[in-house]
């Protein structure tokens, strides 16, 4: 049974259970911010983060991220690029764990919270539990999103040594990091309980 069944509604600021009161407008009882059975607006909401993410990825994926001078010598590399260069100069693990952190993170995540949207919309064949699933992963993996740009940060910081060695944020680090923060804020906006209320027109749930 939902919460919104037995006559309670969730604060979405401070979590306090409140009881469905005959008011057209009803406040939380504790912190006093407007009650709503379900966020406002939250599937479009979340379609306009995760579209302006997907237009985003392009450019994070083409245009180069950064730069590493050696000697006064160096040329812009792309993510992919680097992982190619990483490969190449033996080290399998960290181009192993840039391409992940980098390339099939995010992809998952566009891909993911996607798929969620348009099962909830479209009552598509998927059981709350395997939603419910989808979503905490999504969640889990998001936190892994800015290990690139951590690294680039801490390159940038820490090897500026002049004419012999230096590191330079590129335009696709920007990107980078815009496309996992509209990621972050497409599933803080999208509503799990819109994951129950699809439950009973699915065919297939438990």
């Amino acid at each position: 049974m939902r919460a919104i069944d037995a006559g309670i509604l969730v604060c979405s600021e401070c979590h306090q259970l409140n009881r469905i009161a005959p008011v057209e407008r009803q406040s939380c009882r504790r912190c006093g911010a407007r009650l709503h059975p379900r966020r406002p607006n939250s599937i479009v909401r979340t379609w306009a983060l995760l579209c302006a993410a997907a237009i985003l990825y392009i450019p994070a994926n083409l245009l180069p991220i950064m730069t590493v001078n050696l000697f006064g010598q160096g040329s812009p590399a792309t993510i992919m690029g680097g992982v190619i260069e990483l490969i190449h100069a033996g080290m399998l693990p960290i181009a192993l764990v840039v391409f992940v952190a980098s390339i099939l993170v995010p992809t998952l995540k566009l891909s993911g919270i996607a798929l969620l949207l348009f099962s909830v919309q479209r009552h598509q064949r998927l059981s709350a539990r395997q939603r419910i699933v989808m979503f905490r992963f999504i969640e889990w993996i998001g936190r892994w999103s800015m290990l690139d740009i951590f690294v680039i940060a801490i390159l940038v910081a820490l090897v500026s040594f002049g004419n012999l060695a230096s590191v330079e944020a590129g335009s696709g680090a920007m990107a980078f990091a815009a496309v996992v923060v509209l990621t972050m804020l497409a599933a803080l906006n999208f509503d799990p309980r819109l994951i129950w209320d699809n439950t009973d027109a699915d065919p297939a749930h438990d």
